[in-house]
């Protein structure tokens, strides 16, 4: 990163880490240390508010692909842009995925929600998108699983718009967020079997449920 993305980056983060510790209840279990290097964070995506509280996470620098509304919000979505992050073009999601295959390729980790949209709103995951296992198989960096658990009738549906466009978030605001991050995890093979990247596309995502579960159950242990 530049200068410049990385002092937007402690900026933004050092906000979002005040804002959790005052509003949140962050419980947070990590079931190893992560390997050095370039990573690829993956992540199951039951809120709006989740690329952020990634961002609690790591202190080293971690460029997210946030979809691309919110980075036409005044001044918010300038922040967004000069930390680093990465865009989600609705008109051209191959954007998104080159840059992120550069920022890997350069020695940046990388965040990702291979679900490509919010979580069913009654619970549960969508199915992975091949985003993450070929950007695995394309780089051989490490994938790092993350379960994301709160109770989603607490967050609250907000509806903005910006040049014209609206669009409903999800936002968990305050209360408990449980998150569990797993075992680092390598895949190799060839990026054009379509077949094998899709096998690798399941075996992630049935990794972010499995810790999705962990992280309910420390919240809710009667479940």
């Amino acid at each position: 990163m530049k200068i410049t993305q990385t002092l937007f980056y402690k900026l933004g983060r050092k906000l979002i880490c005040l804002y959790a510790q005052i509003l949140l209840n962050m419980d947070v279990f990590w079931q190893t240390h992560l390997p050095a290097g370039p990573k690829l964070i993956v992540a199951n995506h039951p809120s709006t508010t989740d690329p952020f509280y990634l961002l609690t996470l790591f202190p080293q620098p971690l460029s997210i692909l946030i979809i691309e509304h919110a980075f036409k919000a005044p001044l918010f979505g300038g922040i967004l842009r000069r930390s680093g992050h990465i865009p989600v073009l609705s008109a051209d999601r191959h954007a998104a995925f080159d840059a992120a295959h550069q920022h890997l390729r350069d020695g940046q980790s990388v965040a990702i929600f291979p679900e490509g949209d919010l979580s069913p709103r009654q619970g549960g995951s969508l199915p992975a998108r091949s985003g993450a296992a070929r950007l695995a198989l394309l780089t051989g960096v490490p994938i790092i699983p993350i379960g994301i658990y709160f109770q989603r009738e607490h967050a609250r549906a907000l509806v903005s718009k910006f040049n014209g466009i609206s669009e409903t978030g999800y936002w968990f605001l305050r209360g408990p967020y449980g998150v569990t991050v797993g075992q680092p995890m390598w895949f190799n093979g060839d990026v054009d079997d379509r077949l094998h990247v899709k096998s690798i596309s399941t075996i992630i995502m049935d990794a972010i449920n499995s810790l999705a579960l962990a992280s309910q159950r420390r919240l809710e242990p009667s479940t």
